[in-house]
């Protein structure tokens, strides 16, 4: 099967991890995945703008419903030349909802614009899927797009690490979770030791930020990061992510709230599994245990956080082992090879 996936593509945040995971897992299986789009000599990806009725078309929705290689006309192409039953609908960031406002953060600015969003995705497919395992509206569907890829890997010497903490990621509505870990780190920082923040908007407003967005999805405290002496570096590509995860003893695994109320899986969700690390998740979605097994729950802050924390940080062999366990977990139930052949049964249905 020839699958063109139809995602606004970029080096240094989103899917594109995942991206290049479902291409391998493609050619290894006897299929073929391409990214729709003009071909670009600079780029690692494969785009093509060819489409025949045999294919099957699949809308990656992140933060946006444009094309970054395209416009509106392409779309009036892929959906003249491609059946409807061969299409489907991703909607990774909860938009394909009602307006949600969730402890300052929101996936539309107004009503409208939540309409308009159903409405575009509803011209394109009936097959409409989020990874959350409980989506809202009843003809959504459940398919963790995202998935674990076993070449990621990286594994050494977990002692004498560069750093105590690691996080690497845009600040976008993600402030209010990552103060509530640093207010925790605060009081144990002499265990901890150095911390690193890596992405847009954490010492200073993102490029993307714009005046007439809610504070809350930009809002930062640089002299707070700065009081921990943290230090806050430039995004990175994504071929990078997960090597620099692997610079600190941990790493915590934060989403925005919205994300949390949504119970929604993101790319951080398998790629920092992959990292020489150890990652540490604020709360307890209902999602953890059905992607990663019952051994999450050694991951889990709980309700004695810097307890848990100060104990990583003096027995990191012990939680490098389920990090491990894990990792097999992974391997066999989440891979981009599994996930490659449930999209092919929904495209099928």
């Amino acid at each position: 099967m020839r699958i063109i996936f139809i995602y606004y593509l970029l080096d240094d945040r989103g899917s594109a991890q995942d991206i290049t995971g479902y291409t391998k897992a493609a050619k290894k299986l006897g299929h073929e995945v391409v990214v729709y789009g003009r071909s670009d000599y600079r780029s690692t990806f494969h785009y093509s703008q060819t489409i025949n009725e045999n294919d099957a078309v699949v809308f990656i929705f992140e933060w946006t419903t444009e094309l970054l290689r395209g416009g509106h006309l392409d779309y009036i192409r892929l959906v003249s030349k491609v059946p409807r039953h061969r299409r489907v609908v991703i909607d990774c960031d909860g938009k394909y909802n009602n307006l949600i406002h969730c402890n300052g953060d929101y996936n539309h600015a107004t009503n409208s614009e939540s309409k308009e969003w159903i409405q575009f995705c509803d011209s394109l497919s009936d097959k409409i899927y989020q990874p959350t395992p409980n989506p809202i509206k009843k003809n959504v569907k459940t398919f963790f797009f995202h998935a674990y890829n076993q070449d990621w890997e990286i594994s050494g010497n977990y002692n004498n690490k560069k750093y105590g903490m690691v996080y690497v990621g845009n600040n976008w509505f993600r402030w209010i979770p990552m103060y509530e870990m640093l207010k925790e780190v605060q009081h144990i920082q002499r265990d901890v030791g150095k911390m690193t923040i890596i992405g847009h908007g954490w010492d200073k407003p993102a490029p993307w930020a714009k005046n007439n967005q809610e504070d809350n999805a930009h809002f930062t405290d640089p002299q707070f990061l700065k009081s921990l002496s943290i230090k806050v570096s430039p995004p990175i590509l994504y071929s990078e992510v997960i090597k620099r995860m692997s610079d600190g003893v941990f790493n915590p695994v934060i989403y925005r709230p919205l994300f949390d109320h949504l119970d929604l899986v993101t790319c951080r969700t398998y790629e920092t599994f992959a990292a020489n690390t150890i990652p540490l998740f604020k709360s307890d979605q209902k999602s953890s245990r059905t992607i990663y097994g019952n051994q999450v729950e050694e991951l889990i802050l709980g309700c004695d956080p810097k307890e848990k924390i100060i104990d990583v940080i003096n027995k990191p062999s012990y939680y490098f082992d389920i990090v491990k366990n894990i990792r097999n977990h992974l391997r066999i139930n989440h891979s981009h090879e599994v996930r490659l052949l449930e999209l092919i049964d929904m495209i099928n249905l």
